[in-house]
């Protein structure tokens, strides 16, 4: 095994070419991806705990569907599919629906929480959904 050396975090090759920023905003996006998929599946859950309004089938939906399309796109990245701007271009959307979700419900810091979440990750997906990494010519049809 040629890397063992045990870090997992960064790169973990280094291509040397012009895509460097590009590869750095696709693992941006990943991290971002699966952060917000883990806290929205843990504050659904923290949702039905609590009960009353936090257990609204609204809430609850948005942040399990929110979830399952951050895991859904970061898979997507990872696979390096062509077809990753699509799914980014809908999980942003989730994300924003998620993030309007958790802010009405108020008072609750874990809820606030979350929805920061969702708001930094819509933003990266945008980014790569509209392919503004670096080579705009990429999400024109020919």
């Amino acid at each position: 095994m040629a890397h063992s050396h045990g870090h997992s975090h960064g790169h973990e090759y280094e291509p040397d070419h012009e895509h460097d920023e590009e590869h750095d905003e696709l693992q941006h996006c990943i991290e971002e991806c699966l952060n917000c998929h883990a806290v929205c599946t843990m504050t659904a859950q923290y949702c039905l705990t609590e009960g009353g309004d936090h257990a609204d089938v609204n809430v609850v939906g948005v942040l399990l569907d929110c979830a399952e399309l951050c895991q859904v796109s970061a898979n997507f990245m990872l696979r390096g599919s062509p077809h990753h701007v699509v799914t980014c271009g809908a999980c942003a959307e989730l994300c924003r629906a998620c993030e309007e979700a958790c802010r009405s419900v108020s008072g609750d810091e874990r809820l606030v929480h979350c929805a920061e979440i969702c708001a930094a990750c819509a933003e990266s997906c945008e980014r790569m959904a509209t392919g503004s990494e670096s080579d705009p010519g990429e999400v024109e049809e020919d």
